[in-house]
């Protein structure tokens, strides 16, 4: 791929984190104006930091490679990229439909509204954590299609880590249970 496209990636997929921020943002406000609580020990602050950084570190990496002739050719087949391009197309469609089914409660911090059932409908009929599933995908996504080899694993690899603690955090507010 040529660093046009890889800049014009880059630009996509920051702009949609910039539309998710947003959109979480505002919600957030909304629930907690609505009296919704947010559980202590979320690991909320290293996600906010490693995912929006494990784009642009990956998006930087994929530059590299695509500016660098002799940046080992084999490892930025188009294959590669189309499967990470179907990968992170796939996990936004997941994403999104989890958003969709969550509706005005979803936000990127976990607030929990006291009283309101849980929402047992779209994907989380199969999945307890079908946004976390979707969010992996992205990353993993990102990283075949960039051909980010060297930081694509080790950021997502953090961020599975804190997502980990996030995950029993969020259980355990939800469902009273460490899992």
């Amino acid at each position: 791929m040529s660093v046009s496209v890889f800049v014009f990636v880059i630009g996509v997929v920051l702009g949609l984190l910039l539309a998710e921020t947003r959109l979480s943002r505002r919600q957030e406000a909304a629930l907690r104006a609505r009296g919704a609580r947010e559980p202590s020990g979320d690991p909320y602050a290293a996600l906010a930091l490693i995912y929006p950084l494990a784009f642009l570190v990956m998006g930087a990496e994929g530059l590299w490679r695509a500016s660098v002739p002799a940046a080992v050719p084999a490892l930025m087949a188009p294959s590669w990229a189309a499967a990470g391009a179907l990968l992170f197309l796939a996990s936004k469609g997941l994403k999104y439909w989890a958003i969709s089914h969550l509706g005005d409660r979803w936000t990127f911090r976990i607030l929990v509204l006291p009283g309101a059932p849980l929402v047992a409908t779209g994907p989380y009929r199969h999945v307890r954590h079908p946004n976390y599933v979707a969010v992996f995908g992205e990353l993993v996504g990102m990283c075949l299609l960039m051909a980010a080899w060297a930081t694509g694993p080790l950021l997502t690899l953090a961020f599975a880590i804190a997502l980990r603690r996030r995950v029993r955090v969020e259980s355990r507010a939800l469902f009273g249970q460490g899992q």
